[in-house]
C-alpha cells in the first residue's frame, strides 16, 4: 500500500477532477479523498515508508506516447546524432566518431534533416573524405531516407546499374550513379547489410530507454517497431523488468502469422498487449514523398508516392477485421489520407453487414449467444500531417482515431510552408479533429522527434517551436488546442486508442495507479513554459519506477 497526501491531484474525471490525498494497493488506486479522511482510515495500515508528503505538488495520470518506436529509438541512442543546424556539424560528428571506431565496423547516425541545412543534399563523396575505412549508413530524422558512403553502397552491391525497388529510389547524378540518399524502399538495400543487434543488444537497450521514459512521464506507449522489439518485450516482462505498459503492433508483412496464431488487437495482459496491422500509405513530407492531390510547390511533375491504395487497403483489412485485428495506417499527404478514408469507409460497411449477418446468423442456434467485434474495431490514421478540407470531418463519420504527433509541426512548418503551401491551412490541424468530434491520440514518433511529452503539449496549445518562432500567434493559430485537450490527448485518447481507457488515463478508483509528480502545475504557468515542465516521480502500477 501506498499513500500520498498534500497533493494537487487532477485526476481528468469529471465527477471529481481534483483530490489532495490517494490510495495505491496492490497496482490499482483504491481511494482518494482530502488529506484528513485518507490519513485516518488508511495511515495505520500503510508502511511509514510508503507513506508520501506531496507537498502541494501537481499530480497527474501517466502520460502515453501513442506512436513511438521504441526498438530504433532505444538503439539510436547508441548512434551518432545527427540532427544538426548544418550538414557541416553533421559531418563533423562524423569524423569524430571515427577517430575511435575501428576500421570495417559500420557507422550509425540518425536524425539529419537537409531541409534546415543552408548546404545542399549531402552526399557518398563527402562522407568518403573522413571515413575511407567504414561503412556509414545515416538515417534521417523521418526514416524515410539515407545517408551511405560509397563503401556502405558496395556492401550493398549498388551500381549505376541497379533498378530503383518498388516503392524507393535511388538518388543519381547526371550519370546515373547513386549519389548515396536512398529513399523510402531504398532504404533497405543498404540496412539489410548491417549487421543486426543481437536480441540481448536489443533487450538492453530498451531496459535502459524506458528509464528515460519514466524521467519524462510516460508510462505508456504503443510500439511500432517490428518481431526483434516484440521479443525483448517479452524477455523483459518475463524477468519481472518491464514496467512500461506496451500497446505493440503488428508488422503488415506479419499478418499471415498472428492470424495463424490466433493473435487479435487487444490480446495480452496489462503490460503487453496486442495493438493494430501497421500499414504504410506513403511516405514523408521530408523526402517529398508523402502522396498528394496536387503537385508539391515548385515540382509540377512530383506528388509523391502512394504505396497502397483503397483497394489495396481494404482487401488486406477485410482479413484483419476478420480475425479481430484493427488498422493502423500511416498517412501523411491529403492524397493518402483520402485512400485511407476511402478505405476505412469500405472496412467500416463490410463490419456492420459481418456484425449483422453473425447476429442473424445466432437467432438460429439456439442456446447461444453469438456476437462479433466486427463493428467495434478502432481503427486510426498515423500522423494525419495533412488532409483536404472535403475529408476533414471524415474520421469522426467513421469513427477513426486521428494519432497525431503535435511536436511534428514546429519541426516541419518550414517545410510545410514550402512545399505545400496555403494546403497547410490543414496541416497537421488537430482542432479541426476535435472540433469535429474524432478521438486525438498524442505521440512523438521517437527517434523522429524527442519523446518527450510536455515537448508535444507545448507544440499543440502554441504551434510555437521553443524559441518562439514563428510569432507569438504561432503557426496556423486556428488550429492551436486548449492545454486540458493535449493531456487528455496522451492520457484519455491514447488510452481509449488502446481499448484501455478502463483502466488507465483517470486517477479514479479501481483504475491502475499509473501517475506522474510534476514540479510545475501546468495549468499555473504561461504556455510558453509547458515545453519545461519536468516530472519530479513516476508511478507505474503502484511502484515508484523514478524518483528525482
Amino acid at each position: 500500500m501506498h499513500i500520498l497526501f498534500n497533493a494537487h491531484i487532477l485526476t481528468f474525471d469529471g465527477v471529481r477532477p481534483r483530490a489532495a490525498a490517494m490510495v495505491v494497493a496492490n497496482g490499482r488506486i483504491l481511494d482518494i479523498g482530502d488529506d484528513r479522511a485518507i490519513l485516518s482510515e488508511f495511515k495505520d495500515r500503510c508502511p511509514a515508508e510508503n507513506i508520501a508528503d506531496i507537498k502541494g505538488k501537481t499530480v497527474i495520470p501517466g502520460l502515453i506516447d501513442a506512436h513511438i518506436h521504441l526498438q530504433s529509438y532505444a538503439l539510436a541512442l547508441k548512434k551518432v546524432d545527427c540532427e544538426t543546424s548544418t550538414k557541416s556539424e553533421c559531418l563533423e560528428r562524423i569524423a569524430e566518431r571515427v577517430r575511435y571506431t575501428p576500421p570495417g565496423k559500420w557507422i550509425l547516425g540518425h536524425g539529419w534533416n537537409h531541409n534546415e541545412w543552408p548546404e545542399c543534399l549531402g552526399s557518398a563523396a563527402e562522407l568518403d573524405l573522413i571515413t575511407p575505412d567504414n561503412p556509414v549508413y545515416l538515417t534521417a530524422k523521418s526514416l524515410h531516407a539515407a545517408w551511405a558512403n560509397s563503401q556502405a553502397l558496395r556492401e550493398a552491391h549498388i551500381t549505376a546499374a541497379t533498378l530503383d525497388p518498388a516503392g524507393g529510389r535511388l538518388e543519381r547524378n547526371s550519370r546515373g550513379e547513386a549519389t548515396g540518399i536512398l529513399l523510402e524502399k531504398a532504404m533497405q538495400l543498404v540496412s539489410r547489410e548491417i549487421p543486426v543487434a543481437s536480441s540481448e543488444d536489443v533487450l538492453e537497450a530498451i531496459e535502459d530507454a524506458q528509464q528515460i521514459l519514466w524521467r519524462l512521464g510516460l508510462t505508456g506507449v504503443h510500439d511500432f517497431d517490428r518481431r526483434a522489439c516484440f521479443v525483448a518485450l517479452q524477455t523483459l516482462h518475463l524477468r519481472d523488468k518491464l514496467r512500461l505498459r506496451v500497446i505493440k503492433s503488428i508488422p503488415f508483412e506479419d499478418l499471415d502469422h498472428a492470424v495463424a496464431l490466433g493473435l487479435r488487437s487487444g490480446f495480452g495482459d496489462e503490460f503487453i498487449r496486442i495493438g493494430s496491422l501497421k500499414l504504410f500509405s506513403d511516405g514523408a513530407l521530408g523526402q517529398r514523398t508523402a502522396a498528394m492531390l496536387e503537385p508539391y510547390e515548385g515540382e509540377l511533375n512530383n506528388r509523391g508516392m502512394l504505396m497502397m491504395d483503397a483497394e489495396e487497403m481494404f482487401d488486406i483489412g477485410r482479413v484483419a477485421v476478420d480475425n479481430d485485428i484493427s488498422l493502423a495506417v500511416h498517412g501523411i499527404g491529403d492524397r493518402a489520407n483520402h485512400e485511407v478514408l476511402k478505405a476505412l469507409a469500405q472496412l467500416k460497411a463490410y463490419e456492420v453487414d459481418m456484425k449483422q449477418r453473425t447476429q442473424s446468423q445466432a437467432q438460429n442456434l439456439p442456446g447461444e449467444n453469438i456476437t462479433s467485434s466486427g463493428g467495434s474495431l478502432r481503427h486510426r490514421i498515423e500522423h494525419l500531417q495533412i488532409i483536404h478540407p472535403a475529408d476533414a470531418a471524415r474520421l469522426s463519420e467513421l469513427d477513426v482515431i486521428a494519432s497525431m504527433q503535435p511536436v511534428h509541426a514546429t519541426s516541419d512548418m518550414i517545410m510545410a510552408d514550402r512545399y505545400w503551401g496555403e494546403r497547410s491551412e490543414l496541416a497537421y490541424a488537430w482542432k479541426a479533429q476535435l472540433d469535429s468530434g474524432a478521438v486525438l491520440a498524442f505521440g512523438s514518433d521517437a527517434p523522429v522527434e524527442s519523446p518527450n511529452p510536455f515537448w508535444g503539449i507545448h507544440a499543440a496549445v502554441t504551434r510555437r517551436r521553443r524559441d518562439g518562432t514563428p510569432d507569438k500567434n504561432g503557426w496556423y493559430p486556428e488550429q492551436k488546442i486548449k492545454l486540458n485537450d493535449a493531456l487528455f490527448a496522451y492520457t484519455k485518447g491514447a488510452s481509449y486508442a488502446a481499448g484501455m481507457e478502463k483502466k488507465t488515463g483517470k486517477l479514479i478508483p479501481g483504475f491502475l495507479a499509473d501517475l506522474v509528480v510534476l514540479d510545475t502545475d501546468p495549468f499555473n504557468c504561461v504556455p510558453e513554459q509547458l515545453w519545461g515542465i519536468t516530472p519530479v516521480s513516476t508511478m507505474i502500477g503502484g511502484e515508484w519506477v523514478y524518483r528525482s
